[in-house]
């Protein structure tokens, strides 16, 4: 276990792959600074790589005072027990007192392991962190500036909040898209400290030999209009619907992922608390009846327009705006309006206003 260091910095796990920034440690980095600006202490991130020189400096604009960076040719690729060694002989050497990782593929799989091996608390797929105090039931002793970390639980249906009093560093990883993420301020200064870490080849189990990606069909978070079909739409067939909606405003096609696991689409395009977190200008969700699963991956969209034949819905708990009635009937208008009325700006800036050009759509 790691001593508790109450004035240690607030870090960041610079997730990076073959010379490239992640977006998520990015977003990371805005709810971050406003945690390290309350706790008084410094934000840092923790750069590990090989071809990683050019990152530092963006890490600093996007809010790092400090960037602890280590960089090895046996850190090329990532792999667990590396990359785990080597931030704990920096969690051992600095000892701060938050660490934070996206909850990415790799951040969910490092870690666990780097929690398990510094005997300290970690959450998962937090969608929100804050600083308070906590005062114990049983010894009634008040624990100040503890990290609040906050997830859905029990399939989504509460919200909850943990704690870490006393084995630290305290350690979460925060889902992708539900932190925005913040400019770059070009005139920032920042802090370099380079580390050197011995790292052998008996470190890495696995010899990569290569490696295949195959890039998302659809980037849901950089999407300006959303269009997200449910399993109400009915079939793959139906799901045209869909897809023609999206096509003539411009937009991403979704899901929600009940429309996924019956396969009307590609997990790709899955938007929820098993998939993409997204805040679009307008999100229109046609057949998704809102479970609180779905509603924590669109929520914070500026404007929702829900469609769904029952009034009762969850969805209609979010939506700005409702359409109550059959998709089949509603969403073919719907097409016909925004092409016949040319409305695809309307469509984003007021929702309402444009679908109200057409007589046969009510909302």
């Amino acid at each position: 276990m790691i001593d508790v260091n109450r004035q240690g910095e607030v870090w960041v796990f610079a997730e990076q792959h073959n010379g490239k920034l992640e977006d998520t440690p990015l977003e990371l980095m805005s709810k971050a600074r406003r945690l390290a600006d309350t706790l008084g202490v410094k934000l840092a991130a923790v750069l590990l790589g090989s071809d990683i020189k050019d990152l530092t400096i963006k890490l600093i604009q996007f809010g790092a005072d400090k960037v602890y960076v280590v960089k090895h040719p046996l850190l090329q690729s990532y792999q667990t027990n590396s990359y785990a060694k080597v931030m704990l002989d920096l969690i051992h050497k600095h000892k701060p007192q938050i660490v934070l990782y996206g909850a990415t593929v790799t951040g969910r799989d490092l870690a666990p392991r780097i929690a398990s091996a510094a005997k300290a608390g970690l959450t998962a797929d937090c969608t929100d962190l804050q600083i308070g105090d906590h005062k114990t039931a049983k010894d009634k002793k008040l624990h100040k500036n503890l990290l609040f970390q906050i997830r859905p639980a029990f399939g989504g249906n509460i919200i909850a909040t943990i704690i870490n009093l006393d084995r630290w560093p305290q350690m979460a990883t925060v889902r992708e898209g539900v932190m925005p993420m913040p400019e770059p301020d070009v005139t920032r200064q920042g802090e370099i400290v380079t580390e050197n870490i011995t790292i052998t080849p008996e470190d890495l189990p696995l010899e990569i030999l290569a490696e295949h990606k195959r890039p998302k069909k659809v980037d849901l978070k950089a999407a300006r209009i959303i269009v997200a079909g449910g399993a109400g739409v009915g079939s793959r067939e139906n799901f045209k619907l869909i897809w023609d909606l999206a096509n003539c405003l411009g937009a991403a096609p979704a899901a929600s992922r009940a429309a996924v696991d019956l396969g009307f689409i590609d997990r790709d395009h899955q938007v929820g608390q098993t998939g993409t977190t997204v805040r679009p200008s307008l999100y229109i969700a046609v057949g998704i009846s809102g479970a609180i699963q779905h509603q924590a991956g669109m929520s914070q969209s500026q404007k929702i327009v829900a469609i769904n034949n029952d009034p009762n819905a969850p969805i209609f708990q979010v939506a700005h705006y409702k359409i109550i009635g059959d998709l089949n009937g509603i969403v073919p208008k719907m097409i016909k309006t925004i092409k016949e009325k040319s409305i695809k700006e309307e469509m984003a800036i007021n929702p309402v206003e444009a679908l109200r050009l057409s007589n046969e759509v009510k909302v």
